[in-house]
């Protein structure tokens, strides 16, 4: 069992769900992104997605995209993010997934990449844009290193197309909450609870939903009827607003630790088996 799936388990048994924030490696700099990634795992992260900088995030909303943007201007490539999960890793066992687009990876090289991710603790690789006809390869080398491969699913998928990419998943299956770019809203679209229904009839890995989940109130809505709630662009723009300040990491912290339980929330969250700031003292 991996580690990925270790973490779902034990959420379950618990009778609680998964809060997966998002940041992007090297905003502001790659030495916050460390202390970045042992905060959000101390801050009640399930498992956390470390993207990669990319220059063309097709996507990505605006929020991401210049977080892509702030971290390619300091120039280091993709064995700079791997060391820098490495060091997290050695303060951590929450699951770290690399999340990119296929391009990077193949400049580093595929096997250089899964050798090196396996080395450096990465749990999973999440590859927005490679499809399901072309992961054959890329599937079966990750499985022998015994690294999950996450998928993504929209509403737009098919029956036909859900039941594949549940033969191939690993970990978990990331349910995209609306067809479009990432970027906070109003309302986690009613299709994604359609969608985490579908998938559910064809597999049985935990569903995590994101794009657009952005408040405690979403995360407790989409807890309702997910195994975990995804949150990227509100904390990459969390991020973006306290670049440069000392408190940046503790900001950031206490934003997600917000995020994972409101006053709002609070029923839903007791329901959950979440507990409160001072419960957990």
């Amino acid at each position: 069992m991996s580690r990925i799936a270790e973490v779902f388990a034990q959420l379950k048994r618990e009778g609680k769900k998964g809060f997966i924030p998002f940041i992007v490696a090297g905003d502001p700099d790659l030495v916050t992104t460390l202390e970045l990634l042992v905060e959000l795992a101390n801050s009640e992260a399930a498992v956390i997605e470390l993207g990669v900088p990319f220059s063309d995030p097709m996507a990505d909303g605006r929020v991401i995209q210049r977080a892509s943007e702030r971290a390619l201007q300091h120039g280091f490539g993709l064995a700079a993010v791997l060391e820098t999960a490495a060091k997290a890793r050695q303060r951590t066992n929450v699951p770290i997934v690399l999340f990119s687009y296929y391009n990077p990876l193949m400049q580093y090289g595929v096997g250089n990449l899964i050798r090196d991710a396996k080395e450096a603790g990465i749990d999973g690789v999440l590859v927005t844009d490679l499809t399901l006809e072309e992961s054959g390869e890329f599937a079966n080398a990750l499985s022998a290193r015994e690294l999950d491969l996450i998928f993504l699913v929209a509403p737009t998928s098919t029956d036909i197309r859900l039941q594949a990419i549940a033969k191939r998943a690993t970990g978990f299956i990331y349910a995209v909450s609306r067809a479009g770019v990432t970027g906070e809203q109003g309302d986690v679209s009613a299709a994604a609870e359609n969608l985490v229904r579908r998938v559910r009839r064809c597999s049985d890995l935990p569903v995590a939903v994101g794009f657009g989940i952005s408040s405690g109130e979403q995360v407790a809505k989409t807890w309702a009827y997910a195994d975990a709630a995804v949150v990227g662009s509100a904390i990459v723009a969390e991020i973006e607003r306290r670049a440069g300040k000392p408190d940046i990491v503790q900001r950031v912290g206490e934003f997600a630790r917000r995020l994972v339980y409101t006053q709002a929330d609070h029923n839903s969250s007791k329901l959950l088996g979440n507990r409160s700031p001072d419960e957990r003292k």
